[in-house]
């Protein structure tokens, strides 16, 4: 699974640019993070994992910034930090949000394997591995479970 690199303080508006919130999540997705990189939402891949620096996901608390990600098959966010509300709306999603303060150890293009329950990330392309907080069990639940509303049908005895 391939890095994408990003800095600090990549706002919400910067992943999901507001002029398009009038539209569905695929138009939103199409245009993710184009100020930054204009190439991303074109060239990311499905199992792709996005890597940042500090306060991913700043700015207002708008869910489709986690959505657009996940909608371009972006399978795990690893940052040094990541803004509260973001990280909850990322994990109620189904999008693991991997808190790492070795991230910019990666490099763009490293292939990378996430494990969420041990809080380690292996970075294959450089043969190293990194600590990360590791991801509580219930949080994986729901992310396993695809995101907090699936969870919660699990858990009620409903499926679909």
């Amino acid at each position: 699974m391939k890095a994408w690199i990003f800095g600090d303080n990549v706002d919400t508006d910067v992943i999901a640019p507001g002029r398009y919130m009038k539209f569905g999540i695929e138009e939103i997705a199409r245009h993710c993070l184009e100020s930054v990189s204009p190439a991303f939402a074109r060239e990311v891949k499905p199992g792709d994992i996005l890597v940042a620096g500090r306060n991913f996901g700043a700015g207002s608390s708008r869910e489709q910034a986690p959505e657009a990600l996940k909608h371009l098959g972006v399978s795990a966010l690893i940052a040094e930090s990541f803004a509260g509300l973001f990280y909850r709306n990322a994990i109620n999603l189904g999008l693991p949000a991997v808190v790492c303060a070795e991230a910019r150890r990666i490099h763009e293009g490293d292939e990378l394997e996430v494990h969420l329950e041990r809080g380690k990330v292996e970075n294959r392309t450089r043969g190293e591995t990194l600590a990360c907080e590791a991801m509580p069990p219930f949080l994986i639940g729901i992310i396993r479970d695809g995101g907090l509303l699936p969870h919660l049908e699990k858990k009620m005895g409903r499926h679909g």
